[in-house]
């Protein structure tokens, strides 16, 4: 048994690994909306086994980045418009109540961590690394809304934020998008500071907009799968 379990720790590392890597690759456009993932090629680039690379299409589903359809197969998922519209929606008055009851001013322990956090995200935007500036943002966003005292209200805003990954990645491989994101982290963590809670919540919900925005331009020929579409 001991020799067995090296083997399940290095096989579970290289699920995690291959399910950050598509991840990544969905996010940022490198694999496109109704783009099929297939298991032989999954099994080769990231040298798994069958069963292994099925747990990992099975763990994009979970994180809603992949979809199975029928006589198709697996494939990188496709938003309608209305369902963008409204998981934007939902995700707008998830954010605006934790800015709402977030502590403002933020503690200056917090803010540390915030403005820590926010440059690593700097340097990422001004190396044009758009995996790094994925990971970044993700992590401002987590830690921001981490102080607010609502676990349930916590961990709906990451469920949701989660859901959008794969709508977000006109916004990140666009220059003009990553720097509008910086700046309005940027103005987030004055807002803390400086205790003024009505900017911090306007800032909080426009700063949704852009990832939407682009998706819909970039993906208007998706709007056939809507109910009712020719």
């Amino acid at each position: 048994m001991s020799d067995s379990l090296p083997d399940a720790s290095i096989e579970s590392s290289g699920i995690s690994a291959a399910v950050r890597e598509l991840e990544e690759d969905i996010v940022l456009g490198s694999l496109h909306p109704r783009e099929r993932l297939i298991e032989d090629e999954l099994m080769r680039r990231f040298a798994l086994k069958r069963h292994a690379a099925r747990e990992v299409l099975a763990e994009l589903a979970r994180r809603g980045l992949v979809e199975r359809r029928k006589n198709i197969g697996c494939e990188v998922r496709a938003f309608a418009v209305q369902e963008v519209v409204e998981l934007y929606q939902l995700r707008e008055l998830l954010e605006a109540e934790a800015a709402r009851i977030l502590p403002c001013p933020l503690p200056t322990e917090a803010l540390d961590r915030l403005k820590a956090i926010q440059r690593e995200h700097d340097h990422a935007v001004a190396d044009e690394d758009p995996r790094a500036v994925f990971h970044t943002n993700l992590r401002f966003h987590e830690t921001l809304f981490s102080f607010c005292n609502n676990s349930v209200l916590q961990r709906a805003i990451q469920e949701y934020a989660r859901q959008t990954h794969a709508i977000r990645f006109s916004s990140l491989v666009d220059a003009s998008y990553r720097e509008r994101a910086r700046l309005e982290h940027w103005a987030m963590i004055a807002a803390l500071e400086e205790g003024r809670r009505e900017d911090l919540i306007r800032v909080c919900r426009g700063h949704l907009a852009p990832s939407r925005d682009a998706y819909l331009a970039a993906n208007r020929h998706l709007s056939r799968r809507e109910p009712g579409s020719n």
